[in-house]
């Protein structure tokens, strides 16, 4: 058995308050920056806390830079990371993180028309004249999202896009990722626990007919970000190794490793590769046609 099918077989196996708790009204936390969000919190009060972070940093909720790509604030926070579910064995034991500094993220997947003008090419296979051209009988497929990257093309394209710019683009961390995925939930998906409503959220196997879509057709989490759930996982930053076993402060993973980290399911698999807590990982020499990513840069005010 190939490496390649190695790893489809693992995926298809593995199948709240702003700034204040609720149980005493006092701060769950405070960094550099101002007061921390505490999970769970609702829509109304991650809103609340991105135009109160912006206005702290004096800085704008949303950003787009000269190729296009929209970003949005994502205020400081603390959350469970992980499952404790049946997977916790596998993918590692739930445990308290802290995201201590503010930090921008992609309102929606690098699409494949971002990625042409930053890097010159398109190697999508949802593209005409890609592998899966006939998927997508529109032909205009800018809008999708980019795939079949590597890791290392894809943090090329962040150093490349930092240089255009003259700000630093980077991968987010795998905590970073999950900590703006959920946006306040505890549940399994960003909807809830109802299966009945990830397609709602989601490009997943029982609904993308097989392809990529246009990225933000489905609708946003609390944060304002689209396609957390499906269309294609997303390259984090960190290479794979096991979850911390006490509370633990801006993780990043091990300096070194085998294979780096991806998130989020894809269009080819099913809904519960789609959970916010879902681990996924290959080696970073490997390309997929159900792997892209989105781009992360800090959040420095004044």
């Amino acid at each position: 058995m190939t490496r390649r099918h190695l790893y489809l077989l693992a995926v298809l196996l593995t199948f709240p308050s702003l700034a204040y708790s609720a149980e005493d009204g006092k701060a769950a936390g405070t960094d550099a920056k101002g007061p921390m969000l505490k999970a769970p919190f609702t829509r109304e009060e991650a809103e609340a806390a991105q135009n109160e972070c912006g206005k702290r940093l004096g800085l704008p909720v949303e950003i787009t830079n000269s190729i296009g790509t929209k970003l949005k604030l994502i205020p400081a926070g603390e959350f469970m990371m992980g499952t404790r579910d049946y997977l916790e064995s596998h993918f590692g034991l739930r445990h308290k993180v802290r995201i201590t500094k503010p930090f921008y993220i992609g309102v929606y997947e690098v699409t494949q028309a971002e990625y042409e003008k930053v890097m010159g090419k398109n190697p999508s296979v949802h593209s005409k004249g890609g592998r899966y051209a006939n998927r997508v009988p529109e032909k205009d497929t800018s809008r999708h999202p980019v795939e079949n990257v590597l890791w290392d093309e894809a943090a090329e394209f962040c150093k490349r896009l930092s240089a255009k710019e003259g700000k630093a683009y980077r991968l987010p961390t795998e905590a970073e990722w999950e900590y703006a995925c959920r946006a306040g939930t505890t549940t399994r998906w960003i909807c809830g626990n109802d299966q009945a409503n990830v397609g709602e959220y989601a490009w997943h196997r029982g609904n993308a007919g097989m392809k990529t879509h246009p990225v933000g057709e489905k609708k946003p989490n609390a944060y304002g970000l689209h396609d957390m759930h499906g269309n294609v996982s997303e390259w984090c930053a960190d290479w794979r190794g096991p979850y911390a076993s006490e509370e633990v402060s801006d993780p990043s993973g091990p300096e070194t490793g085998s294979n780096r980290v991806h998130r989020g399911g894809a269009w080819c698999f099913g809904d519960l590769v789609c959970r916010s807590s879902l681990r996924s990982w290959l080696e970073p020499t490997y390309r997929f046609s159900s792997i892209g990513f989105r781009v992360a840069t800090d959040a420095s005010g004044k």
